[in-house]
């Protein structure tokens, strides 16, 4: 079972449920992926709520979150240690980890939020850091400013697929 963990682009903000990431990754795998999404959510929220997840006991957890954080700009060292937390949680309940890097919504360059790199090579986890970049700069590939459309979510679905080799 895949646990797909995060915020409002775990949620599918600005689609329909059933074509969100997670969905879809569903429908094109076959394997059962839980959306585990709120939108709106904080990386401290967060924290509170991934132990409770974790007892139905899922072999991967896709962790995308920070979007709140990055947006009211939050404290990148909070959200990193928040981060680091939810990661060896995930490590000490013996599921895999696939760390979804955000972008940095606010700084030109469409680059990607620094954290993220720094917490992959801390933690040696699996890791994506192009696939929201890549939505980032195609506008056709977004609802709004921050969150993927139908379209993009694919996107999103196809590039894990291939970050996790199933």
């Amino acid at each position: 079972m895949i646990l797909a963990f995060g915020d409002s682009l775990t949620y599918g903000l600005g689609v329909e449920n059933n074509l969100s990431y997670p969905t879809q990754l569903e429908k094109k795998t076959g394997l059962e992926v839980i959306n585990a999404g709120i939108r709106g959510e904080s990386s401290n929220e967060a924290l509170l709520r991934l132990p409770s997840l974790l007892k139905d006991n899922p072999d991967v957890v896709i962790l995308c979150h920070g979007v709140k954080d990055i947006v009211d700009y939050g404290s990148p060292s909070n959200l990193k240690n928040n981060l680091l937390e939810m990661i060896k949680l995930i490590k000490k309940n013996k599921a895999e980890v696939l760390l979804v890097a955000l972008p940095d919504y606010f700084h030109s360059g469409f680059g990607m939020y620094d954290i993220y790199d720094e917490i992959a090579e801390e933690t040696g986890v699996l890791y994506e850091c192009d696939v929201l970049r890549h939505i980032d700069i195609d506008r056709t590939l977004k609802s709004d400013h921050v969150h993927p459309n139908a379209e993009g979510y694919e996107m999103m679905a196809d590039v894990l697929i291939s970050t996790l080799e199933i």
